[in-house]
């Protein structure tokens, strides 16, 4: 460990793991460490029986739940984007060839007490029973706007300026009602609040355009893909990536401890006594504690089910959105299912989360709108964690921290903390302007294979 390296990863969480990856690239001399002995960090995939350890110490789960090897659950739940930040940073660093990919059935928003499939075409929007027929055939011609829209192209734009014009006067304009604006906004543009409605609308229309290209990329039920064997699997391939490429791992050593000289800057990190030194030190909120502030707290139940939610055509895998006016709340609710289908959990059995931003100290109640969607559980266990942002300047004292993961269940917002640390720490922007069409993954009927 008495080398010197240029940057010193600290944890094996995915954001970690990719800008460990991305570094190693680009020709860095990379350090990865863990004060675990296992990959993943908090975004962990844990088997049935580290699942019950966490949350029920010695106790046995039950026999009927089936094989423990057989789970993968996540403790991070999230869908990737086909057309999104992730998955152009997995093609443009190649780290697809150790991942296999299928596509999610189906994407949800939930509405006066029911849930509908969430409409992201003038074609869907014809066929929603989530609207009537007057409102179908406005947002009609507001989606054919958004599909038709193209930046380099002024006469797409039909005179409007969507770098100066807020997203509520490009809404205005199809006299949607508020029902619709809601779910287009945090259903199909994922947003997590309705700032986004005094912001210039560019943002707005691409996030839609983004949604709506991610669900033509597999021609499948959502717009989404996750991982055969959950997500425990991008932290260890984006791992592999780095070692390729030079990376040192070290994982199992205790009580990182980041150096600073004299001036605060980072120069090194101490582990058994040894001290490796560095340029610059990235690493989660755990291991710099006096560097970040709490934020919030994420409130989230797991559930093991024998079905799959109802409601949703028996789709195996999906993401239903339930929006804060929905709950009369500040913040989205979130539920997540996956299933045998992509391999974390035995035949038969499906693995439901809730999450949402906690706004008391009672997940139980707090979770309870989600959690009665989901029908009879077999287990069910709540928790909550903190989340945390730096306080630091990291171009300041080259210590470079990740933010605590949100609660929705995409990667869109984990990706640009990803790409804004990338670019604070060597300074450019991360070109992936990828042809996804070149790099298609598999274009198999379901979406599997590797890309």
């Amino acid at each position: 460990m008495d080398e010197e390296y240029d940057i010193i990863v600290l944890g094996t969480g995915l954001k970690e793991c990719i800008l460990s990856g991305l570094l190693s690239v680009d020709g860095l001399k990379v350090l990865h460490m863990d004060k675990n002995d296992y990959y993943g960090g908090e975004s962990s995939s844990l088997m049935l029986n580290q699942l019950w350890k966490r949350f029920k110490g010695d106790e046995n789960p039950p026999e009927s739940l089936g094989s423990s090897k057989e789970y993968n659950v996540d403790m991070i739940p999230k869908f990737m984007m086909a057309n999104g930040i992730l998955v152009r940073a997995l093609i443009h660093t190649d780290v697809t060839k150790y991942l296999n990919f299928k596509a999610v059935d189906g994407s949800f928003v939930y509405n006066s007490g029911k849930i509908y499939k969430v409409p992201a075409t003038d074609v869907e929007a014809l066929k929603s029973t989530l609207m009537g027929l007057f409102e179908k055939r406005r947002a009609r011609k507001f989606f054919i706007y958004v599909q038709d829209f193209d930046e380099s192209d002024p006469k797409s734009h039909e005179g409007l300026d969507l770098n100066t014009i807020p997203a509520k006067e490009l809404i205005g304009k199809y006299g949607l009602e508020d029902d619709t604006i809601d779910f287009i906004g945090h259903a199909l543009a994922l947003y997590t609040s309705d700032s986004y409605l005094e912001q210039p609308a560019i943002d707005f229309v691409k996030r839609i355009k983004l949604y709506a290209e991610s669900i033509a990329r597999f021609e499948a039920g959502s717009p989404y893909i996750y991982p055969m064997y959950g997500l425990g699997e991008l932290p260890q391939a984006f791992a592999r990536l780095s070692a390729v490429y030079g990376g040192t791992y070290m994982l199992n050593k205790p009580e990182c401890k980041v150096e600073f000289d004299e001036s605060g800057k980072a120069i090194g990190v101490t582990s058994d006594g040894e001290t490796a030194k560095c340029k610059k030190v990235v690493c989660d909120p755990s291991y710099v504690p006096d560097k970040v502030q709490k934020v919030g707290k994420v409130a989230r139940a797991i559930c093991i089910m024998s079905h799959p939610i109802p409601d949703t055509n028996d789709c195996h895998s999906a993401q239903v959105i339930i929006s804060q006016k929905q709950l009369n709340r500040k913040s989205d609710m979130y539920l997540f299912c996956c299933s045998y289908s992509h391999s974390v959990a035995p035949q038969g059995k499906f693995i439901s989360f809730v999450t949402t931003e906690a706004e008391t100290d009672d997940p139980e109640s707090e979770l309870k709108p989600g959690v009665d969607l989901l029908g009879p559980v077999d287990e069910i266990f709540y928790e909550t964690y903190d989340r945390f942002e730096p306080t630091n300047d990291g171009e300041a004292d080259s210590c470079f921290i990740s933010t605590s993961y949100d609660a929705t269940t995409h990667f869109e917002t984990t990706m640009k903390d990803v790409l804004a640390m990338y670019t604070k720490i060597t300074g450019k922007e991360l070109d992936l302007s990828v042809d996804l069409n070149a790099a298609s993954a598999s274009g198999s009927g379901d979406g599997g294979g590797e890309e």
